[in-house]
């Protein structure tokens, strides 16, 4: 039981000095909407696309995936040829997971498996 209030305790002041810590930053939504819509793919319904770009870093974090595959997913998901939708892929990374692309090209999980238990 002790432990176990320690380790809330650890993770709540972890979890205050990381907040605290944090820098302000743009919001990768609209960011990623005005990279659409500066690229030509902007015909998008802006919800849907956030909602697919936010699809590509669970579906990279997925071990049996590779960005081919998460590009065709994406292809089918907007509705727009493999070509644009590798586009849309490369910017929904650069969005919403720039660590993923850093992390594969070094043969890492993009996911602290550490954190899940592993």
């Amino acid at each position: 039981m002790m432990r176990l209030r320690f380790a809330v305790a650890a993770g709540a002041v972890l979890s205050a000095g990381l907040l605290a810590a944090a820098p302000a930053q743009a919001d990768p939504a609209t960011d990623f909407l005005n990279t659409l819509d500066g690229s030509g793919l902007g015909a998008i319904n802006p919800a849907d696309a956030v909602s697919a770009g936010q699809s590509v870093c669970p579906m990279l974090a997925d071990g049996g995936q590779n960005l081919a595959d998460v590009a065709g997913q994406v292809s089918e998901t907007i509705g727009r040829p493999l070509g644009p939708a590798t586009m849309f892929t490369g910017f929904a990374i650069s969005a919403f997971c720039p660590g993923a692309m850093t992390s594969l090209a070094n043969g890492e999980s993009p996911v602290p498996l550490g954190l899940l238990g592993f």
